[in-house]
């Protein structure tokens, strides 16, 4: 597992964010609830498929929420492609999923995920969620 705690916190003002999500409405819901805590900075991408090439299109990247079905290439194969690129090697990257047990947490773990939030999140705790991660500090919950 890797210590993210040697991460810089970031305001969620000046945070920039890549939401991976192939549903529309869990993206519109992400990004509504990233914009009533200050986030202005999201991006929006619908597959793992070329996701390392996206990001570095973005000025920077603080964070990414990563669903883990997706078209294509799933959250998995994202991430490994993702922890091999130089400029997003130290990136933060948080399992968005609805397929949230003790197993597949377990797996993000093993797999390098930073954290884990488990569908439907609840708008009342996200946002402080988002706070701790950019603070550096991990949040695995199943949301039970």
């Amino acid at each position: 597992m890797r210590n993210v705690n040697l991460k810089t916190p970031v305001d969620p003002k000046d945070a920039y964010v890549l939401v991976v999500e192939d549903n529309v409405s869990n993206f519109v819901l992400i990004a509504r609830l990233l914009a009533f805590m200050g986030v202005q900075k999201c991006e929006w991408k619908t597959t793992g498929w070329g996701v390392v090439d996206f990001a570095n299109t973005m000025s920077r990247v603080d964070l990414i929420l990563m669903d883990l079905r997706l078209p294509h290439e799933d959250g998995y194969e994202a991430l490994k492609q993702i922890r091999t690129d130089p400029h997003l090697q130290n990136t933060l990257v948080v399992v968005v999923t609805a397929h949230g047990s003790s197993a597949e947490m377990q797996k993000a773990r093993e797999a390098g995920f930073d954290g884990f939030l488990s569908k439907p999140l609840d708008a009342d705790r996200f946002p402080e969620q988002i706070k701790q991660i950019l603070n550096g500090e991990p949040v695995w919950d199943l949301g039970i």
